[in-house]
């Protein structure tokens, strides 16, 4: 919990999470029938347990789950001291993708919607966090080197969050 001018907030989630980091949740799973990848959010919060993950073989969990966790704030390659700038960078430089707010189950805590705002939920729903179909713009937008591989794409890497 953060206590913040006299109140206590609980901790941020962040909606690009990894397994391994704190209070894992499922926020979507991965729906591949149109020209992108977009996610399909699931109602209600389920634990990402290792059976769960397991599902997503043969392929990296990454690839089929979308996963919430407590936002690791200085432990995370996107997070300055003060903001998310994977979610700057995505409110930024992707286009909108809907035009209402989807049905998340983390939007109260969620940082990049506590962060940015709508403009961050309404870009959300192409987010994949290990995407071997990413584009350049992805790729930028994910803080990765011009040239790099998607981290978790082979099953291999483990992608920063």
């Amino acid at each position: 919990m953060t206590a913040v001018a006299g109140r206590t907030d609980p901790a941020l989630k962040c909606p690009s999470a990894q397994p391994g980091m704190g209070d894992v949740n499922v926020l979507g799973v991965v729906a591949r029938e149109g020209a992108a990848p977009r996610l399909a959010y699931v109602d209600e919060l389920v634990s990402a347990t290792p059976e769960i993950l397991a599902l997503a073989a043969p392929v990296a969990a990454s690839e089929v789950f979308r996963l919430s966790a407590r936002c690791e704030e200085s432990k995370c390659t996107h997070f300055d001291g003060a903001r998310c700038q994977l979610a700057v960078r995505i409110a930024k430089l992707l286009p909108e993708v809907t035009n209402a707010l989807p049905p998340c189950n983390i939007r109260r805590e969620c940082r990049w919607f506590r962060q940015e705002g709508r403009a961050a939920c309404l870009r959300c729903p192409q987010i994949v966090t290990g995407n071997p179909e990413a584009d350049d713009r992805l790729k930028e937008v994910a803080g990765m080197p011009q040239g790099a591989s998607v981290p978790g794409a082979d099953g291999l890497n483990q992608p920063q969050h």
